[in-house]
């Protein structure tokens, strides 16, 4: 194995800003305006929401080479053994690899008492879609969401454990 799976500390915090923004302008290239994207990283991937989300999430961290180039964002257990996989982003020349499946299975692993995994996606992210096909996940729901004043459709996809 070339990378690490670890918990994230705050001294990552830079590198996955980055990961993120790589990461959503080549997944959602035409599909959600450029100027969408980037106010939706600035608000969800500022430093004060990563600090937050650090505090109050499990985050793992790729590391290969020394340097950053995944991430993956649990929510804490909620009632019913209930978890949200808020993201797992590859830089785009990583994917296909089995990094994200190692950081999806890091998480699942250290989350004790997780009977599901949640997770909404783009419905027109198909390398998204099929990564969690693939994993086991399946389509529950489809809803609409509001991106910053932009429609997306969702896919609301569950993996039972």
């Amino acid at each position: 194995m070339e990378y690490i799976i670890r918990k994230m500390e705050k001294k990552d915090i830079n590198a996955v800003q980055e990961v993120a923004k790589t990461s959503w302008n080549a997944t959602y290239d035409g599909i959600i305006p450029l100027k969408i994207q980037e106010s939706f990283l600035n608000s969800a991937y500022n430093d004060e929401m990563m600090l937050k989300r650090l505090d109050v999430s499990s985050l793992y961290v790729a590391e290969k080479n020394g340097k950053i180039v995944g991430f993956a964002n649990f929510s804490p257990l909620k009632d019913e053994g209930i978890v949200e996989l808020g993201a797992i982003y590859l830089y785009p020349e990583n994917q296909g690899k089995g990094i994200g499946t190692a950081l999806l299975e890091e998480g699942i692993k250290n989350i004790n008492g997780a009977k599901s995994v949640y997770i909404s996606v783009e419905k027109e992210n198909e390398i998204g879609t099929n990564f969690y096909r693939a994993k086991g996940f399946q389509v529950v729901s489809e809803f609409d969401d509001n991106l910053e004043g932009h429609i997306t459709k969702m896919f609301r996809m569950a993996l039972y454990i």
